[in-house]
């Protein structure tokens, strides 16, 4: 059996608004093994990002726990987070707001190296960013250029050569490629790729496009309004989608077809539950066309239909 490197026990986190409590993760469990590759996918607004940013304690948790190589980090002190830290980083979804406009493409990468006082001379410093730019594909010409001078691929890479620094263990990947053009989109997923199998890590890798996340991911998790509702290998989750939503996303792919050739789609109808103070049941029951009384009484546990394969649905 496989190490978990970082795994969830019923985490949640909850937001106060006007109307009651926002429940952006509600009982979330889920692992990942060292060197392995999480892909969370599911519609805008479902909590992929809260989810995300609550496993790295960017965002405190309302409750539940986070276990880091077996210790919690949402008891962790701030001391004890700065250190952690340094084993977990984020790549941020847009490349061109999430760098520093006003720092050279060296000072980037250098900025949590000197945050973390790594490097005690500036030499030393510099052979090591220029190490790790030249690990992500960006020329040595481009060490003091700026942010403005590149295009949106090289800046997602500068995000890769930052978030890789310090030399972490996992990163969690918030839809890095999502507002990059279709080539260079693969360009940087063959780059996580290879990264992982070099420098061996574990990947979280969050995103709202499909076809991205069967390319690169272990296994796969479908999120809805802050739970998780249908998590499987890669290969079983596209080959047999159990959840209904799980198929509707998976339908609402584009496919390639001949002349006249006609694709018969399912729309998704109905209204979206709301996320603040949820009724007890099924979030999708409103939108479901197998939805009977039962789904509406109360939550619908995760079961184990298949080796690997877990749905909440009444219908297995």
């Amino acid at each position: 059996m496989n190490t978990p490197l970082i795994e969830t026990v019923d985490l949640k986190k909850y937001f106060k608004t006007p109307k009651g409590m926002l429940h952006a993760v509600d009982g979330v469990n889920l692992r990942i093994d060292k060197g392995h590759t999480l892909g969370v996918v599911g519609e805008s607004g479902c909590g992929k990002t809260t989810l995300g940013r609550v496993m790295l304690n960017l965002t405190p948790a309302s409750s539940g726990e986070v276990l880091f190589e077996g210790e919690n980090l949402v008891k962790k002190g701030r001391a004890g987070l700065k250190q952690m830290r340094r084993e977990m980083q984020l790549i941020f979804q847009d490349p061109y707001s999430s760098l520093n406009p006003r720092l050279t493409v060296s000072e980037i990468i250098a900025e949590p190296l000197i945050v973390n006082h790594v490097y005690s001379s500036r030499a030393e410093l510099n052979e090591h960013v220029e190490a790790v730019m030249k690990t992500v594909g960006l020329a040595p010409q481009m060490f003091n250029t700026y942010p403005h001078e590149l295009d949106g691929g090289r800046r997602q890479r500068v995000g890769i050569a930052r978030a890789l620094a310090l030399n972490p263990k996992f990163v969690v990947c918030d839809e890095p490629v999502s507002s990059l053009d279709v080539s260079i989109q693969a360009q940087i997923l063959n780059l996580l790729m290879d990264l992982q199998d070099e420098l061996g890590l574990t990947y979280m890798f969050i995103t709202h496009d499909l076809s991205v996340v069967k390319h690169i991911s272990d296994e796969i998790v479908v999120m809805y309004l802050g739970q998780y509702i249908e998590k499987a290998p890669a290969d079983e989750l596209f080959r047999s989608p159990l959840h209904p939503y799980t198929q509707a996303l998976l339908e609402a792919v584009p496919v390639i077809r001949t002349a006249g050739e006609r694709v018969k789609r399912e729309v998704i109808k109905g209204e979206i539950t709301s996320p603040v103070n949820p009724k007890p049941g099924c979030r999708f029951a409103p939108r479901c066309p197998y939805r009977t009384e039962a789904c509406l009484e109360k939550d619908i546990p995760l079961k184990e239909v298949a080796p690997g394969h877990f749905v909440a649905c009444l219908r297995y």
